[in-house]
């Protein structure tokens, strides 16, 4: 394979995708997708994306429910930002082929726009409710007939290569990346002037989620082993229904049901939510979640229910008929039945700190999507927000890249990987049992509802497992699931350090031992140097 680009990405969603499509027009650009290329989290949103297309909405009032919702953390400025210049990203969706659907009015077709938990307006755009699929399709085929942009599946990013690891002279910057090919355990350095995490969030840290496999915090780990300090990592948004299933494997249970409609209720079909928020089942996501969590465990029910049959068979079929369809297949008829629901773990609200560019502290490293903390979410993300970060702060961090370029220096040639006497693995069990362990003592501990006794029970046990994972790591050759596990581990680490750190209940972060406001709004950062080696 060609190992010199002028731009790296690490991901294939809509954050990736879109950033390569742009910098395609400067030079060469790999993007390095660890499984398939339409293996994403945008491949699995279902609800759609949040912007400004109605004369019935405005930008104040988009600004004003994403302030809402993330409780006093965003960054204005950045949510502006990213609001006033989502209508222009939205039509080169449009003209890049994306199918959004749409309505009969007396003028003809327009959008039909959704509404969901936290929106005080519809401007949810969709494609019935496969959005992500719909967006993954258009950028896909858009990249594939592109031939300045070549794509590498099943290859796993293990570390960038910054030049003060490589030995170059002056300033440290990122120069590459370090990727495994699991075929073989082969590890090739790939270099390039521009790098890009667009790698998603963490949802696999947790026991229970709405994610994919390869959600496992790839990109905040790695680039915090790169000294890039990362912000607000305690805020994991938990969705507040993931259907619940024996033989369902995190499969998510869309917002936008409830701005269709749809309430919560318990075991006897009572509506719940109005005790806890005047917006009932269309209070924001951090809200609702939490409501369920007490309810279940004030009543000691295994779940809570979805209530969509006040809607004719006929809607629901046309609204949501990925969501019916698999239902259906799992003997569950919603268009007659509540749809069981439990909460999961859904969203990484913190990540790689980053401006609205997507530019990092180390100058050639960019994060764009889920794997960022641009400021636009706060505490708690606006639903369907997530897709117009991606495609805004994508399209900017391409022109900030393209004049970054310009003046960074040839690269030499990289160092190799060196493997050093590492063996053949001889008990993988070990990857799996703390693959298991990990995943089990966040959901215990570091859940909806914490409290710091189990957060420093967490903090010790991840410790323990940082150490046995890191001997493991060094003494055997690499597989992919030992590079995730590393990752995962870390990552783990960094959201309990940040947890530990909020004396307060804000947003996502809700502790027993803090359950105020602090007067001072402020975000955490972890750095390199915060976590014990």
């Amino acid at each position: 394979m060609k190992k010199v680009f002028e731009t790296i990405v690490l991901g294939s969603g809509i954050a990736g995708l879109t950033f390569a499509l742009k910098a395609s027009a400067r030079g060469p650009v790999a993007i390095v997708t660890k499984k398939t290329r339409a293996e994403s989290n945008t491949n699995y949103a279902q609800g759609g994306i949040a912007c400004v297309t109605s004369q019935e909405d405005s930008f104040e009032m988009h600004v004003r429910d994403t302030l809402d919702a993330g409780a006093g953390l965003c960054h204005e400025d950045v949510v502006r930002t990213i609001v006033s210049e989502g209508p222009e990203r939205i039509q080169e969706l449009i003209e890049c082929g994306v199918r959004f659907s749409e309505r009969s009015s007396a003028g003809g077709q327009e959008l039909d726009l959704g509404k969901e938990g936290g929106h005080s307006k519809r401007r949810v755009l969709h494609a019935a409710d496969m959005t992500g699929r719909e967006i993954e399709r258009a950028l896909l085929h858009a990249v594939d007939s592109n031939p300045n942009i070549q794509i590498f599946e099943n290859l796993v990013a293990v570390d960038l290569i910054t030049s003060s690891k490589a030995g170059f002279p002056g300033p440290d910057r990122c120069v590459g990346v370090y990727a495994l090919d699991p075929s073989d355990r082969h590890v090739v350095a790939i270099s390039a002037r521009i790098v890009v995490l667009a790698t998603g969030g963490c949802g696999k840290s947790y026991l229970y989620t709405t994610n994919p496999d390869i959600a496992t915090g790839d990109g905040v780990a790695m680039a915090f082993r790169a000294g890039v300090p990362v912000a607000n990592m305690e805020m994991i948004q938990f969705h507040p229904t993931c259907l619940y299933h024996p033989f369902a494997k995190t499969f998510l249970i869309s917002e936008a049901l409830r701005g269709e409609g749809a309430v919560l209720v318990d075991e006897q079909g009572r509506e719940f939510m109005h005790r806890y928020d005047s917006r009932g089942s269309l209070a924001p996501r951090d809200i609702v979640a939490r409501a369920i969590d007490a309810e279940m465990k004030k009543t000691g029910a295994s779940c809570l229910y979805l209530d969509m049959t006040s809607k004719s068979p006929e809607f629901i079929r046309e609204r949501f008929p990925n969501i019916h369809e698999v239902c259906l297949k799992l003997g569950i008829d919603i268009t007659t039945r509540p749809i069981p629901v439990v909460p999961a773990a859904h969203y990484q609200c913190g990540g790689v700190m980053t401006d609205v560019d997507g530019a990092t502290a180390l100058p050639g490293l960019f994060a764009v999507g889920e794997v960022a903390c641009t400021g636009l979410h706060g505490a708690n993300r606006l639903a369907s927000n997530s897709l117009l970060e991606a495609v805004v702060v994508s399209h900017r961090a391409s022109l900030r890249a393209a004049r970054d370029a310009e003046v960074l220096p040839p690269l030499p040639p990289l160092p190799p990987w060196q493997e050093g006497e590492a063996a053949n693995p001889d008990e993988l069990v070990v990857v799996t049992h703390n693959w298991k362990e990990i995943r089990q003592l966040m959901w215990d501990y570091v859940g909806i509802v914490r409290t710091d006794k189990r957060l420093r029970r967490a903090e010790s046990r991840l410790r323990f497992l940082q150490r046995e994972i890191s001997q493991y790591y060094w003494d055997f050759k690499l597989t992919a699931d030992l590079v995730e596990l590393r990752n995962l581990a870390l990552v783990a680490s960094i959201i309990v350090a940040s947890a530990l750190r909020r004396h307060e209940s804000r947003g996502l972060h809700f502790t027993l031992d803090y359950p105020g406001l602090l007067d001072r709004v402020e975000d955490t950062v972890i750095r390199r140097e915060d976590l014990p080696r």
